[in-house]
């Protein structure tokens, strides 16, 4: 993939089908390194299907027979000397997954960041009813967003609705400019 934002939106994906009610998303940032951590609540992945996973040939879907979003992340992640990790329960006490990846960012291979912010809102546009907590930072510096915050200040209003979406691009948007002003 050309954006690792695209990476996020793809394994988020998987993280919402799993039936996940919370995804979080984590971006921690150094001038020398990026590690993206996806979290989730869903019903998780049996040992054999964790291992399954990494392989570009395996997919639980029916529409091609090959899943690539966590292969690629591990790819990219390893081709500029990161590691990769995924950890995943299917019990009935404790299921979820984690994804988390790390990357140098000065390696020639590093791949760009991308726009996470239409990422996060895409997301929440297209799951209103899942919950996402996005963080991201760098230093002391941090941008986050908590869609549990803004279903109690909206009451009934769903978080698909036009005006909530751009406002939720807007405080990114926002966020971002007052945290990050030189990157």
């Amino acid at each position: 993939m050309k954006e690792l934002s695209l990476n996020i939106l793809d394994i988020t994906e998987n993280s919402v089908k799993a039936g996940a009610s919370l995804t979080e998303i984590t971006l921690t940032e150094t001038p020398e390194t990026l590690i993206i951590t996806i979290k989730d609540d869903g019903c998780g992945m049996s040992e054999e299907t964790v291992k399954s996973v990494i392989d570009p040939f395996y997919t639980t879907r029916t529409t091609r027979k090959v899943g690539m979003g966590i292969p690629l992340l591990k790819l990219a992640s390893e081709q500029t000397g990161g590691e990769f990790e995924i950890n995943s329960s299917d019990s009935l006490e404790d299921h979820g997954t984690l994804v988390k990846a790390s990357f140098n960012k000065n390696h020639i291979d590093f791949t760009p960041l991308g726009d996470i912010i239409s990422t996060v809102t895409t997301l929440i546009q297209g799951h209103p009813d899942t919950d996402f907590l996005f963080t991201h930072t760098f230093g002391e510096a941090a941008v986050s967003l908590d869609t549990r915050e803004i279903r109690q200040v909206l009451e009934d209003v769903p978080l698909d609705t036009y005006e909530v979406i751009k406002w939720i691009e807007e405080n990114l948007k926002e966020q971002y400019s007052e945290a990050f002003p030189s990157i």
